[in-house]
């Protein structure tokens, strides 16, 4: 049983679906879910409600009469339509799959499938759409940066650091617990795409070390022997 306090929020879903049996399956299911379920069983007449109403995502079938999926979703994506859409289709093969993401769809379900997967996925897609909230601090123990003023405190006291440490900062920061190597520093903090052989990550290393931890009793920012680097509050 689908528990209906679980789901994100009401759902607006087209189905575009011309075998009967499973579009009175689709749309049973979701209006069961709660959500609200149009239903068109032609291409043509798809596209129409597609481009006339407003829905927050769409199912559409691969193979449909009058238009086949694909081209719905050319079509509306040429319109400047991005609701999200999963595409269902009883070709499963992975070339089949890539021309359906390529042509703009945002998911691709191969028949049979169990609902509770489909509804997973629209959901999913749903997420996507939401905006997260935009971050505007980061924080390990008392170490903590500010994204808006580009200001970094330890224990409430000011550290100066110089741009180049505020980006390597910030990577640590928000890779927090994690071994960051140095491949992941030279490709996301130096843009470099090849290792230069050069000891620059060494000297920031050395140089932020000294300003976040060299002043404070315990150290954040520790060396993964072979292997990179960590930044927490445990050793």
């Amino acid at each position: 049983m689908i528990d209906i306090a679980t789901l994100p929020r009401v759902m607006r879903v087209l189905v575009i679906e011309d075998d009967r049996d499973v579009a009175q399956y689709l749309v049973k299911g979701l209006k069961e879910a709660g959500h609200v379920v149009d239903h068109a069983g032609d291409g043509k007449a798809g596209l129409t409600m597609a481009i006339g109403e407003g829905y927050d995502v769409m199912v559409v079938d691969r193979m449909l009469p009058g238009l086949d999926g694909l081209t719905i979703v050319k079509a509306l994506r040429a319109s400047d339509n991005h609701t999200p859409v999963l595409i269902l289709s009883a070709l499963g093969e992975v070339d089949e799959r890539v021309r359906g993401l390529s042509a703009g769809g945002d998911d691709y379900l191969v028949k049979p499938f169990a609902f509770v997967e489909l509804l997973a996925r629209l959901e999913a897609l749903m997420r996507r759409q939401q905006p997260a909230a935009a971050q505007t601090s980061l924080r390990v123990a008392d170490l903590e940066l500010d994204l808006l003023s580009r200001t970094v405190k330890r224990a409430g006291q000011t550290l100066d650091l110089q741009p180049r440490e505020f980006q390597l900062l910030e990577f640590l920061m928000r890779h927090a617990g994690q071994v960051v190597t140095r491949t992941m520093l030279l490709e996301k903090v130096w843009d470099y795409h090849f290792d230069p052989q050069t000891n620059v990550i060494d000297v920031h290393i050395s140089r932020l070390r000294q300003k976040i931890d060299k002043s404070f009793g315990r150290p954040l920012l520790h060396t993964i022997r072979g292997a990179g680097y960590s930044l927490r509050a445990a050793p």
